[in-house]
């Protein structure tokens, strides 16, 4: 797999909820962390991706937000 994009993150599929148009895909990246993606139900199925699977999440962005919590 080649990309442009500079960050990827390998983990297993841990739960696909599907919509009508959607579906969020949860990757468990380790350490007790896991990530969420929106995508195409239409994606979810060319890809063949179900619970199990090791996947990666590609990230590319422009831009990265950092929040705090209320104390």
């Amino acid at each position: 797999m080649k990309l442009s994009a500079r960050n990827s993150l390998k983990g297993k599929i841990v739960e696909v909820i599907p919509g009508i148009v959607t579906a969020k895909v949860k990757l468990d990246i380790g350490g007790g962390n896991v990530i969420s993606a929106v995508i195409t139900v239409d994606s979810i199925d060319e890809l063949g991706l179900k619970v199990g699977d090791t996947a990666y999440a590609i990230i590319k962005s422009t831009e990265v937000m950092i929040g705090l919590e209320d104390e």
